[in-house]
Formats: structure tokens, sequence, C-alpha cells
């Protein structure tokens, strides 16, 4: 168990953390969240020993370890291979398995009858006795299976730490911190420089996990999948919440909405007593009362309202007209060094259309989105606007093309043409600039700060096809909120790299998929497409017996393409031998509902002729075949009904989306 005590920090006037005392137990899974400046980092890396406090402050149990993964580190500069350096985090182990080795070379060499001999021997067997109990002979298949989840490929095995960017480096980190298996994880953002499929997996990873951990994330999804407790940190002061982060969402306004409710009525009766106290003061006969009714206000426990961070609320301005067809890719390649990222991709976006891109990193996502925005060439084919499309562009190097002579406010001013100065500071204050924020120099921003203010300024230009790369990067909950709900409601075309899904799910109508050098579109959101990828998995473990590599999930395997095609072909025909009865009812149901439909036009339009009711007999049959018809209709709508309510039950159980 990790206590963190009574722990308090003042800054000036401003208080980060107020008396705080809270308790990690075994198997506790934690999410901490806030808004950004709340403390979350400095209280994780007070718990981890990173950052000072106190004595006593925070205690821990004996043989209880704590592992601390920062959102940001130093690069690593080690010359060993990535294999190398992830076996690092058994380096406990394999100390002890070299000890016993030299113990072994020592044993050889003495006589069986020496005190030596014995003393050596038993020291070995101690250690040895060690090692037989631990995971020592499991590190090379444990090592792989991590760093492959993670994203590495075995070729990446023997490759230099030094020659991974910062991002694979972090992913190295975690990889060590994950293979240590701490009795306590304290993860900083861990899936900031992930993907869609390593995030997956770290999940899975995680909710097998036997150790506790508290995580922050600006992912919700990764936290609802991972946690079933969330620490809120406002105003210097955690509240507990019994539930992962969408539990926290509705228990908090349920909280809000109690207090609220208590607060008013105990205004209600302080404002009830005050006017009696007022009224009957100067009359002798009832100072007694009045008396009595002051020291009930003084014995009052007063309740305060939660300080509640303001709400923001930000919508687009209409999105210009554009015609049907906003984007057209026909033929498109790109390759960089004479190695290709994709070869002809097709695409057709229309107007509305709102798209997520995904895949590993390094697939080519943001290159295909700067090739669209016209920031980057492409080698092959061509990209046509259509009629009246304005495109808008955010990307990370945007930051760096921000004036620093000029104030966030007058930035935003310049770029936002059709937008009230109401507007303007309410879109900044959604990017987290409130107050006096508003009036600094771009030059004094840090860099989180610089990019959340241009992507502020891409959205204040008027456009109708909004192309973006990781824009929640730099936001807390709140603002990718506001984000989410804005283009929610925007009714121009978006298409947006992002791994955060629930971000993307909250609008996203298709998926872009770029692996294996082309890029697929599907129809449906984030959630949609995943589930349609675990279905390929999961029968790829049914159909092993047919040839095909299922050691791996099909979204690592390098031949994914052809298998993908080979499990679909798959769910088509096992779909067709379920469904082949229900299908051919369906066609007889649909086929009579054509028939009935176009008999009870024809009767109707007969029946709307004034000189069918002056011939008595010809109305009569006409009012019975009528009614003949309705009935006829409604039977076998209820038997269509009853065979698509079969056949969708089949496509759930196969999971086809």
């Amino acid at each position: 168990m990790l206590s963190v005590n009574h722990l308090d920090i003042r800054y000036g006037e401003k208080h980060l953390f107020k008396d705080i005392s809270v308790q990690v137990y075994g198997g506790n899974r934690i999410s901490l969240v806030g808004v950004n400046g709340a403390g979350k980092t400095t209280l994780l890396k007070i718990m981890a020993g990173v950052a000072a406090s106190d004595d006593g402050v925070v205690t821990c149990a004996k043989h209880f370890s704590v592992g601390y993964l920062a959102q940001e580190s130093a690069e690593l500069f080690s010359e060993l291979s990535l294999f190398q350096e992830a076996e690092t985090a058994f380096a406990p182990l394999l100390t002890l398995q070299e000890e016993v080795a030299e113990l072994h070379d020592q044993i050889r060499s003495l006589s069986p009858d020496s005190q030596e001999f014995q003393l050596l021997l038993q020291r070995q067997g101690e250690l040895q006795h060690r090692l037989d109990g631990s995971d020592i002979y499991t590190i090379s298949g444990k090592i792989e299976k991590v760093l492959l989840g993670l994203g590495f490929c075995r070729e990446d095995m023997e490759k230099p730490v030094s020659t991974f960017s910062g991002g694979w480096q972090m992913r190295l980190k975690l990889a060590k911190m994950l293979l240590e298996a701490p009795s306590l994880l304290l993860l900083d953002e861990p899936t900031n420089h992930l993907d869609l499929d390593s995030l997956t997996w770290v999940e899975q990873f995680l909710r097998n996990y036997h150790g506790a951990m508290v995580i922050i994330s600006h992912d919700r999804t990764f936290l609802d999948k991972t946690t079933d407790t969330t620490w809120e940190l406002s105003y210097g002061r955690i509240d507990v919440y019994k539930g992962n982060y969408s539990y926290y969402v509705t228990e908090k306004a349920e909280r809000r909405a109690i207090e609220k409710g208590a607060y008013d009525n105990q205004q209600a009766r302080i404002k009830q007593t005050m006017r009696f106290v007022e009224r009957f003061r100067a009359k002798a006969t009832k100072a007694k009362q009045v008396q009595s009714r002051v020291k009930q206000l003084d014995k009052m426990d007063l309740i305060e309202l939660s300080d509640d961070e303001q709400q923001i609320r930000f919508t687009f301005p209409p999105a210009p007209d554009s015609g049907r067809d906003v984007l057209r890719v026909d033929a498109v390649s790109k390759s960089f060094g004479g190695t290709p990222v994709f070869t002809d991709v097709e695409l057709l976006l229309s107007r509305g259309d709102k798209v997520a891109v995904v895949g590993v990193n390094g697939a080519g996502k943001s290159t295909f989105v700067k090739i669209l925005a016209g920031q980057t060439s492409h080698d092959s084919g061509s990209i046509r606007l259509g009629s009246n499309v304005r495109l808008s562009y955010f990307g990370q190097h945007q930051a760096q093309e921000l004036s620093p002579q000029l104030t966030v406010l007058e930035t935003m001013n310049l770029a936002g043409e059709d937008l009230t100065t109401t507007r303007v500071r309410s879109l900044l204050g959604a990017f987290l600039f409130r107050g006096d924020d508003v009036l600094k120099k771009v030059s004094v921003l840090s860099g989180g700060e610089k990019s959340r203010l241009a992507l502020a300024k891409m959205i204040a230009t008027p456009a109708n096809c909004m192309l973006l790369d990781e824009p929640t990067n730099h936001l807390d909950m709140n603002s990718q909120e506001v984000l989410q709900e804005a283009m929610a409601q925007y009714d121009g075309t978006i298409v947006v790299v992002s791994h955060n899904r629930y971000f993307l799910d909250s609008f996203a109508n298709k998926v872009l998929e770029v692996k294996d050098g082309r890029i697929t579109l599907f129809e449906g959101n984030v959630a949609e497409y995943l589930l349609k990828q675990e279905a390929l998995r999961e029968l790829a473990k049914e159909v092993d017996g047919n040839g095909m590599n299922t050691s791996a999930p099909i979204i690592d395997s390098q031949d994914s393409r052809k298998e993908r095609k080979k499990l679909e072909a798959l769910i088509r025909q096992e779909r067709s031998r379920r469904a082949e009865p229900w299908l051919k009812q369906l066609a007889e149901a649909e086929k009579h509902i054509d028939l009935c439909e176009k008999q009870k036009e024809a009767l109707e339009t007969g029946m709307a002729d004034p000189e069918l009711y002056k011939d008595e007999t010809n109305w009569a049959k006409t009012t019975k075949d009528y009614e003949d018809c309705k009935r006829h209709l409604e039977r076998w709508y209820a038997k269509w009904e009853t065979v698509q309510e079969k056949i969708d039950a089949i496509d759930a159980d196969l999971k086809i989306v």
C-alpha cells in the first residue's frame, strides 16, 4: 500500500494541494483527472518520489514497488540494442543468474570436502531456488510480446536504441515499465505516443495487470477500459468516485445537483431567520426568541458550493456552400527515398463527410493529410477539389508560423473574419486561454500553448473542409468536449488524424485506414471499425486449420492484406451459408410487398375517382379488394420483419458491422 498523508502545498495565494490524504491498495485501478494546471502531474511525481515532499507525507509498505512513467523524459543515448535495453527491466534477475554461473565455476575448482565448497554450494542452492521461482526462463518471450504489442517489429530488435525517435523511445520506456511489473504503476499520459493498434494492446495488457495503477490521461475511452475508480483533483482537493470516467461524469452531475439543492434550502432558512431577527430585534417581548435565532445561525455549518470550472460552449459559423463532391483523389502515390508510403490511392469525399484517419505510427497518416492540404507533394496521380471548396489545415508546424509580436487576442482577431469579439473570446476560452491570458504575447507562450492557439486560429478561419492532425494533443477533457461538440454540429467536411477514440466517435461517420501501403475507407465510426477488426481476429483463431498465421493479431502481420481478404471472404461464406434460407424468405416477402403496394396504389387511384361511387357493385368490390390488399400487405410486412431479425442476429453473431 502507498499513502499520501496531509499533503499541503501553497504557492503564494494559490493552494495547489489542501491537506490531501489518499491511499492506493494492491489491485486498485485509479484515474487521476482534473483541468490542466490542477496539479495532477505534480501529485504523481510526489507519489513516485521524483518530486520532494515533507517527511512522512508519502509512506509505502515494505516490498511495495513503484514504477513511474513521465509524460516527457530525456532521450536515451544507449548503444544497446532495443532487445538488450528492454532486457534491463530484468536486471536483478539477470544479476542473480550471473552470480549462480560464477558460483558454479568456483565450486568446480574446489574439493567437495572443503568448508568453502559447502558454503558456496549452499549459496548457489539459495540463489537457484529464487531463480526457479521467478520468470527468468520466459524473459525472451515476454520481451518480444511486449515490444511487438507496442508496435515494434522483429527487424527493430537488434537496432541501437539511439536510432529511434523520441516517440518510439517513450514506447520503449513504457515497455520496460510493463516488464518490470511493479506493485504500483504511475502513468502520466501513457497513450500520447501510441497509435490505435498499440493503444488497444496496452488496454488489454493493463486489464490483465495484477498490480495497482494510477493513470493520468486525456483519452476518455482508455480510462473507461482500464480504471474502476476516479480521483478528481480540483482546487487543491481530491474527490473520490467509485467508478470509471463515464461513471464519474454522471455521478459528479448528481452530486452537484444534490449539493445545490442543500445549499438553496439552507440559504432559504437563513433568509427566513434573518427576516425574523430584523423584524423583531427592537421588540422586548421577542428578545429571547431573537437571541435563539441568532445562536442558531452562529452554530449552523454553512454549505459552500463547489467552484466548478467555467463551462464554455463554441459552435462553428456555417460552412460556406460547396458542391456535393468535396475532394477526389485519383491514383495518388507517394514514396520517400525509394520506399513507397502508399500506392494508387482512390478516394472521394462528399459534403458532410467526417472522416477519422487511423493506422500504425509511420504508416503515412500525416503524410496523406499533408498531401490533401497541399503541404506536401505527391509523386503521381491527381487531387481535385470540388466547387467552392475552401480548405483549412492544422499540423504541428503551424505553431512555429505564429507571429511572436502579436498577442493571443490579436492573432485570433486577424484570423476570425466572421467572428465577433465575444465569439473569439469564447473560442480562446475553449482552448484554455482565459482572462488576461489573451493579452500574452505569442513569444512567451509554451510549446503546448502555441499549438492550442494555432488550432484555435485554424478553426476560426472560414472553411468548409477542415484537415486536422492530432488536434487534441494539448487539450484537457473539457476542451476536447467543447471541440467535439462543435465538430458534431459542423456542417462542413472534416478529415482528422487522431488516436483519441471517444473524441472521434462523437462526430466521425467514416474511417480511413492507412495500412501496408493502401488506404481503405470504411463506413461507420471508429468503434464499429474496431469491432470489425476484432471479428476478423476472432475468426482467424477459428480457422487456424486453414493454414493462415494466427499466432499474432492480424493487425500486426506483414501479410495482413492477404489474410484480411481471406478472412473477409470466409465471413461472407459463413454468412451466406447460415442466412441462405432466411435470405430466400426475405426476397419472397419483398417481392409480395412490392406487388401489394402497387395494387394498393392502383386501388387508391381508382377510389379517388367520383364515378366509382355511382356504380354500387363496382364500389363494393373495389372496397373489398382494398381491405384484402391491406391485410395481405400487413402480413407480408410482419413476415419481412421476422425474417430480417433472424438475419440481423446472424450478422451480430458474426460481428458484422
